[in-house]
């Protein structure tokens, strides 16, 4: 198995962006139907959740549907509004020491990742981004000094809301500071349980956990794996390690004698590194944000690839994953 990571630049979206659409297009369809048609919301109800919950992306929305030529489908598959569930990994740490740091892995299946690291200025602010669901984002960090980054919260509950890829866009072009987001996060709803970390040029830190059917909580913790405050469903904690990998990231992020460099390499190896592609659970890459340089380096096992808002350069890196 193997995924074709593309940095791509873009300041507003345009022919790379439409290209990368068509490229997509045929998976997402699938995805959105998966469920059928009928179990989606119609066009004027997802325009309706943005408007009121995200206005400030209605434009941007609008202008993408036009790009994609303008289908129902595309329209009610880009807003993000009660998507089709879906289920992801990720080990996640915030590094105060220094310099602020966000480290993290994400864990999916290859096929499924777009591999699209977008550098773009859609509304005015850089963001340098993992994209999802052709808009969204997976992590990410603006030219403020404020990164973000998502991991599923270990809840099988679905509710009214938003995908999470398209709040954490949402962040990162609108908010300048962790209180920013965190105040965001408490007013859009989202469809899934998810926790969202922050941490900001000044070391400002939050890790917030976001539910369909309660309140968002905020906390000062430094370390998110794939549930958030206790474990509510065991088996998808037992089966993907999440209270190992917490721990084991709580414990080296506690010693005082740990170094930036040696717990970022942690990520590269078990028990945070994991090979479960076929079950949708490998680790397709480590992200590792500085926002205060407004720098990312993206590492696997044999490569890395760094980014920046002074020098980002576009490419293609195509990386082999084991049969796991």
């Amino acid at each position: 198995m193997h995924l074709s990571f593309k940095a791509i630049s873009e300041e507003h979206p345009g022919d790379k962006w439409k290209a990368q659409y068509a490229h997509a297009w045929a998976g997402y369809s699938a995805w959105f139907l998966r469920e059928g048609d009928a179990r989606r919301p119609g066009y004027m109800s997802c325009r309706r959740a943005l408007a009121a919950h995200m206005p400030e992306l209605l434009p941007m929305w609008e202008n993408l549907v036009s790009i994609a030529g303008g289908s129902d489908q595309a329209a009610r598959m880009l807003s993000l509004y009660c998507p089709t569930p879906f289920l992801v990994g990720c080990s996640q740490a915030l590094w105060t020491r220094d310099e602020p740091v966000l480290v993290r892995n994400y864990d999916y299946h290859p096929a499924l990742c777009e591999g699209v690291i977008l550098c773009s200025a859609w509304h005015g602010t850089r963001v340098i981004a993992s994209v999802d669901c052709l808009w969204g984002a997976l992590d990410g960090m603006n030219e403020h000094g404020l990164a973000a980054s998502l991991s599923f919260g270990g809840r099988p509950m679905v509710g009214k809301g938003f995908g999470v890829p398209l709040i954490v866009r949402y962040i990162l072009e609108f908010c300048k500071s962790v209180g920013e987001a965190v105040a965001l996060l408490k007013r859009v709803p989202c469809n899934m349980a998810y926790s969202v970390g922050l941490i900001d040029a000044d070391a400002e830190f939050a890790t917030v956990h976001i539910n369909p059917d309660c309140a968002p909580v905020v906390t000062t913790s430094q370390v998110t794996t794939n549930h958030q405050q206790e474990v509510v469903w065991p088996e998808h904690a037992d089966l993907t390690g999440s209270v190992q990998r917490a721990e084991f990231l709580a414990l080296h992020l506690a010693n005082p004698d740990e170094t930036q460099d040696v717990f970022v390499k942690r990520f590269l190896h078990k028990p945070l590194v994991s090979t479960a592609y076929s079950r949708a659970f490998g680790t397709l890459y480590t992200a590792i944000y500085k926002p205060k340089r407004g720098e990312v380096e993206f590492r696997w096992p044999n490569r890395s690839w760094h980014q920046s808002f002074e020098h980002f350069i576009e490419g293609v890196s195509v990386v082999q994953f084991p049969a796991g």
